[in-house]
């Protein structure tokens, strides 16, 4: 028996992290990273400081853990894409499913385009950066000129955009997402004809 109560254990400690990470977030995003404290975070959570310190030892590792977690999916689409040929199918469903992934890590995404100061200071900015240059260079054809350079980063910049500069507009999400990733694809496709792609 138990074996039970450890793997109940287990998944409730595997859940309190989860919550943190959440609570943190939720935080991050009404307050700024800065002005968040981890005994802010810890009231809010209503366990100790020990407790929550526990689990991570600083603010900058929660934020790691929640882009880890919240990124998982971009790493998976960028092993999956390096895999493929290099066909326009290929492209644009990865900008299907980076859309998905976005949809996933929309809270993560909004506090990183509202505290870019920070960002650029914590280590998952590099972090970002290198996932972002991944998904590029799949999507990019090794010899597409300039401009069908540009036309596949403004795939994933509109893909970004949509999120954040879109969301105050009258629109349903599912509505915007759609015609976010239209105009996304019409991008990758272009760039893909363009490049001698058939």
């Amino acid at each position: 028996m138990g074996g039970t109560m450890d793997g109940t254990r287990q998944r409730r400690r595997g859940n309190t992290r989860q919550r943190i990470q959440d609570v943190a977030l939720e935080l991050f995003a009404e307050q700024g990273y800065e002005k968040t404290s981890l005994r802010e975070i810890a009231e809010r959570l209503e366990v100790t400081k020990a407790a929550l310190y526990y689990h991570f030892k600083t603010k900058e590792e929660i934020l790691v853990g929640i882009f880890e977690d919240l990124s998982r999916p971009m790493e998976e689409l960028i092993a999956w894409g390096r895999e493929q040929p290099h066909t326009l199918e290929t492209k644009q469903e990865i900008i299907r499913r980076y859309s998905d992934a976005l949809m996933g890590a929309a809270p993560l995404f909004r506090f990183m385009q509202e505290n870019q100061a920070t960002i650029r200071e914590l280590r998952i900015g590099e972090m970002f950066k290198t996932r972002m240059l991944g998904l590029r260079d799949i999507l990019i054809d090794p010899d597409a000129d300039l401009v069908d350079q540009v036309r596949c980063v403004s795939a994933l910049f509109t893909m970004h955009a949509g999120m954040h500069v879109l969301q105050d507009v009258e629109s349903d999400p599912e509505e915007r997402r759609k015609a976010v990733l239209e105009v996304a694809i019409d991008l990758i496709t272009r760039a893909h004809r363009g490049a001698g792609g058939a």
